[in-house]
């Protein structure tokens, strides 16, 4: 089977199905696991984030598509000429991927026409049915059923120590900031199963735009910031917008260090490594009851100490390795 992948998630759950040899082409963002950084890339994004501001491009995106283009550049002669079995997409997030839409007319014209699985969770329930859909489609069923088998029970655990927290701290995640963006989705549910509470958003809804007075009224008690898209090192350097903020430095989670730059694959793709996720913030939240949850260069922290009266632009440099 000949499978094309048009999104990380996609591409991360058919490798861990074992099935990279049959991928024969990816996005210009598959990054993991290493192989898929070897395949073709058949999609490419317009704007690179890793080279500008978010200023500059929520700016750039509004840019295309108000000139009523894609922001994505997908490479129909190719899907023609290798004609795929199969081919993965969404219809998620406009912004993040190439959306299904782009996919279907491109492939109106491939004889014979493929199987295109439109993946769109918005629960961990629906991560884990996503790879079973997976599995089915290329032939990997057994081993959908017992990977995700494995992460539910790695989410169950994670749940039930959790459970056992006496003080569950309001959180606040941001896959965005200027403009702000609250993480939606899956990412209220992993909240709670982790320990912590989530009073702004219910799970399963879509990520949503905030404004400032919002946080300051939540008042976290953990600031969690996963850009998607955006490395650690990235994440440091658009954090210093917040520090511009009203009231910021009054924050509680700010107040106790209580603030986190995480790398954003473990929350912005959906697919196996959101268990980790889940994990990783478990820790965070409860380092009496986790440890070792935590893989290294995925984490830094706050130094309250250090920030205090920080300038905006030196704040990356107040955050250490966590832990």
């Amino acid at each position: 089977m000949k499978i094309c992948s048009l999104l990380p998630s996609g591409t991360e759950i058919v490798f861990a199905l074992g099935l990279g040899d049959q991928v024969i082409g990816v996005t210009d963002i598959c990054d993991y696991p290493a192989e898929a950084t070897k395949k073709r890339v058949i999609s490419r994004s317009l704007v690179d984030p890793a080279h500008l501001s978010s200023a500059e491009v929520e700016r750039r995106m509004q840019e295309i598509l108000r000139a009523g283009k894609s922001p994505f550049v997908l490479d129909a002669d190719w899907l023609q000429a290798e004609k795929p079995d199969l081919i993965l997409t969404q219809d998620l997030c406009f912004i993040c991927d190439v959306d299904a839409s782009e996919v279907l007319d491109a492939s109106r014209l491939l004889n014979p026409r493929p199987q295109i699985l439109i993946l769109s969770p918005k629960t961990l329930y629906d991560i884990f049915e996503n790879i079973k859909r997976v599995g089915e489609a290329a032939g990997a069923m057994a081993r959908a059923e017992q990977l995700t088998l494995e992460l539910q029970e790695r989410v169950s655990a994670v749940a039930d120590k959790a459970a056992t927290a006496l003080h569950k701290r309001r959180v606040l995640s941001l896959e965005g900031i200027d403009p702000l963006v609250a993480g939606g989705h899956w990412l209220p549910e992993m909240k709670w199963l982790a320990g912590g509470r989530d009073e702004l958003f219910s799970p399963g809804c879509p990520a949503q735009r905030i404004g400032w007075e919002t946080v300051l009224r939540y008042a976290p008690e953990v600031l969690v910031i996963a850009l998607c898209s955006s490395s650690i090192r990235r994440n440091l350097r658009e954090a210093s917008w917040l520090v511009r903020q009203e009231a910021w430095g009054e924050l509680p989670a700010v107040e106790k260090g209580e603030v986190y730059v995480v790398d954003h694959v473990y929350y912005s793709r959906p697919g196996p490594r959101n268990v980790k996720g889940l994990e990783i913030l478990a820790q965070i939240l409860h380092p009496e009851l986790f440890t070792g949850m935590i893989p290294p260069d995925t984490v830094v922290k706050l130094d309250p100490l250090a920030a205090k009266g920080c300038r905006p632009e030196r704040f990356g440099s107040c955050f250490l390795p966590y832990p």
